[in-house]
């Protein structure tokens, strides 16, 4: 029988070699190569179907991002209790994702956007997104969004929150967010927000193989006006066909154990 150990250590530490984002983008890799390459297509594809996003969708690693939004002085109180990596490095950092915990929404939409599906259903229509295979119901059915998330007698916050949708005519889409927890992030600078923040996400079909979104927070809490967290563009993927793409715990805390945080010592001890 062969021996795997060797092959098993060598290629942890060539994992290990990476940051937990850097492990991230590895399998995407074909995915964001599939997205550049299909956007050389000027193809339209012909005209929009009416009222159909069905099927899958390339998009970039990250979404283009807003202006930085002007913050409450409770939105500053939380914003400095978060360390993001840019700043403090792998090690010093107290990102969420940092040991693969749920991106939450809305940073799901904004980053790791690589791929998207719509699935439209006749009372919701499903929302998967590629990264973390992390699927939403966003509800069609004229219910209106809890306004008492966390409160007494109302529902708990969950990390994707509760979402409706409905046509702005004919080719976009809107959806509604409420009652993210608050746990998760805005995105990987660190913006943070409240349970009852309301986001507001809109796809339009350009034609068959464009699309358009854009996704716009509302947390008077958090921040002291509506900003655009961050606006992507989609391409239609004619194979229909999508990639496996996760953050796997275990490889996320490997790596600190055995890199980042031995590093950082080594890194202040020569200061």
């Amino acid at each position: 029988m062969r021996d795997r150990s060797a092959t098993t250590v060598v290629g942890l530490l060539a994992l290990l070699a990476f940051p937990p984002a850097a492990l991230a983008q590895l399998g995407a890799g074909a995915q964001n190569t599939l997205y550049s390459r299909l956007n050389r297509d000027p193809s339209t594809g012909g005209p929009a179907p009416r009222r159909d996003l069905s099927g899958s969708w390339a998009g970039p690693l990250m979404a283009d991002r807003g202006v930085a939004p002007s913050m409450t002085p409770l939105g500053n109180q939380r914003f400095a209790l978060n360390k993001p990596e840019s700043k403090f490095g792998v090690a010093g950092s107290n990102d969420p994702w940092r040991t693969c915990d749920p991106f939450g929404f809305p940073r799901s939409a904004v980053e790791e956007v690589r791929e998207i599906t719509f699935a439209q259903m006749a009372d919701k229509m499903l929302v998967l997104h590629g990264y973390q295979r992390v699927w939403r119901d966003v509800w069609t059915d004229g219910r209106e969004l809890p306004t008492n998330v966390d409160a007494k007698g109302g529902p708990g916050a969950r990390w994707y929150g509760y979402s409706i949708g409905h046509w702005d005519g004919d080719y976009t889409f809107v959806i509604d967010t409420a009652g993210s927890d608050d746990r998760s992030w805005l995105n990987s600078r660190g913006y943070p927000h409240s349970v009852d923040a309301r986001v507001e996400e809109r796809y339009t079909r350009l034609d068959h193989n464009h699309m358009e979104m854009t996704v716009t927070v509302n947390d008077p809490k958090i921040y002291t006006q509506p900003f655009v967290l961050g606006t992507a563009k989609f391409r239609w993927i004619p194979s229909q066909e999508t990639e496996e793409q996760v953050c796997v715990p275990s490889e996320g805390l490997a790596y600190l154990d055995v890199i980042a945080i031995p590093a950082a010592g080594d890194s202040s001890k020569g200061k």
